[in-house]
């Protein structure tokens, strides 16, 4: 047993190096190929940032264990709200993009909603259990495609070629070596995950959705943490709210719609709560864009949502 906890730790280390060198090695490659550094930080990066998430949510529904797989999405976006742009909008005032909170907050929050209705079928079809099905699967990537659609044509529209996108090039063959690793780690590192996650719950005798909504969500959303920490401390948070709303659009339409396509996800019925928790901490991020300074998130509104969250956490615990 201690070995399942150890391998669980060492999973979120290899998780997320696994990214960093799938996205370098990649990246360097696409570079030497003469890809311009727009298509490579909308696709390589974007999509590299997220396979974490990704691979932890396609291992957890094919093993059955659909409740982490939620959790962890779930967990991930209402943690990137309250607690990352919370922690981040405590060290310094987070200014947001006019775009970010007329567009992408309300595609966030379509997102979510999404979800909502997509999950609910006890509830709205009469049937006997809640599941997000291939072909509801399909929507959500069909959405992802849109959103995508929308992304390219902002960043070309705003007369960026992604000059400022910083790509190391490394040799052909190291760079091949990276993106094997990359994909080793992702697999080996999510497994880990997955299998330490569900062994948590049975020992401790509480929901896998528990596990996955606390230590797996925040677990593969530290490095966002540090980095929104980090760009506040030094006061370059222009894009810090954008890249937090995309992120979790990413994690519905796009995470979500694969891992439904490969296994429908059935969705327990205690854990739509939760999706309306996402939806509660999506409108208040948008509600707050209009109180005190407009567009700005300021020092007191992350406090309030950092408690938000010790609170939320708290209620998960007690739920079990």
């Amino acid at each position: 047993m201690f070995l399942t906890y150890f391998l669980f730790i060492i999973g979120f280390f290899l998780l997320i190096k696994g990214a960093d060198w799938l996205v370098d090695g990649s990246s360097s490659l696409a570079k030497k190929w003469g890809i311009p550094s727009l298509v490579i930080g909308l696709t390589i990066v974007s999509f590299g940032t997220s396979a974490p998430e990704l691979i932890v949510n396609i291992l957890a529904s094919t093993a059955d264990s659909n409740d982490l797989a939620i959790g962890n999405i779930l967990g991930s976006n209402i943690a990137n709200i309250l607690l990352i742009l919370g922690v981040a909008a405590m060290i310094y005032p987070l200014t947001v993009k006019k775009g970010t909170v007329w567009k992408e907050i309300p595609f966030s929050l379509l997102a979510v909603l999404m979800l909502a209705v997509m999950v609910s079928d006890v509830w709205l079809d009469g049937t006997t259990y809640d599941v997000l099905s291939r072909s509801e699967a399909l929507v959500m990537l069909g959405f992802f495609v849109i959103f995508m659609y929308y992304v390219f044509g902002v960043t070309r529209a705003q007369g960026s070629d992604g000059d400022d996108l910083e790509v190391k090039i490394y040799h052909p063959m190291l760079a091949a070596l990276m993106i094997v690793t990359g994909l080793i780690f992702l697999f080996l590192g999510g497994k880990w995950i997955v299998d330490g996650a569900v062994a948590i719950a049975q020992n401790l005798g509480v929901s896998e959705g528990l596990i996955g909504l606390t230590v797996v969500a925040v677990g593969t959303s530290l490095p966002e943490l540090a980095t929104s920490a980090v760009a506040a401390y030094k006061k370059n948070v222009d894009i810090a709210v954008g890249n937090v709303v995309g992120s979790n659009i990413f994690n519905i339409f796009w995470i979500l719609g694969v891992s439904g396509v490969i296994s429908p996800i059935s969705f327990s019925s205690k854990m739509i709560f939760d999706v309306g928790v996402a939806v509660f901490v999506t409108l208040l991020l948008f509600l707050f864009m209009f109180v005190g300074k407009r567009l700005v998130l300021q020092k007191w509104q992350g406090a309030v949502m950092v408690a938000a969250y010790v609170v939320y956490t708290a209620i998960l615990i007690w739920r079990g």
